[in-house]
C-alpha cells in the first residue's frame, strides 16, 4: 500500500486526483481481501467530498487542507497493514470516523 501514498503525493489537489484515488483503493480491495475493509473505508471516505465539490469550484484552501488530510491518513493506514491486528482494527475506527467535509 506504500505505493498509494507515494503516488497520491505527487498528484494536484483536484477532484480528478480522488476519483483515481477511489478507484485504485477500489482495485486493491480486490487484489488485497485480507485488507479489503480498509481500502473500503478509505474509498468511501473520499466519496462525500467527491459529492460535494464534483461539478463545482473547488476553492484552493479547502483543497489544500483536505489533500494533506487524506496524505496523512492514507500514509497512517498504510503503515498498520504491517501491524498487528489490534493496531490494524485501531486503523480500520480511524479511518471509518474521518469526516473530510
Amino acid at each position: 500500500m506504500s505505493e498509494l501514498h507515494s503516488w497520491l503525493s505527487t498528484q494536484h489537489h483536484g477532484l480528478r486526483t480522488y476519483k483515481s484515488l477511489k478507484k485504485k483503493l477500489i482495485g486493491r480491495a480486490s487484489a488485497d481481501p485480507g485488507h479489503a475493509a480498509l481500502y473500503r473505508l478509505l474509498a468511501s471516505m473520499i466519496d462525500p467530498y467527491i459529492d460535494s465539490f464534483d461539478e463545482e469550484p473547488l476553492p484552493v484552501d479547502v483543497a489544500d487542507e483536505v489533500f494533506a488530510r487524506v496524505l496523512d491518513i492514507v500514509r497512517y493506514a498504510e503503515g498498520s497493514v504491517s501491524r498487528g491486528a489490534a493496531d490494524q482494527i485501531q486503523a480500520l475506527n480511524k479511518v471509518a470516523a474521518v469526516e473530510l467535509i
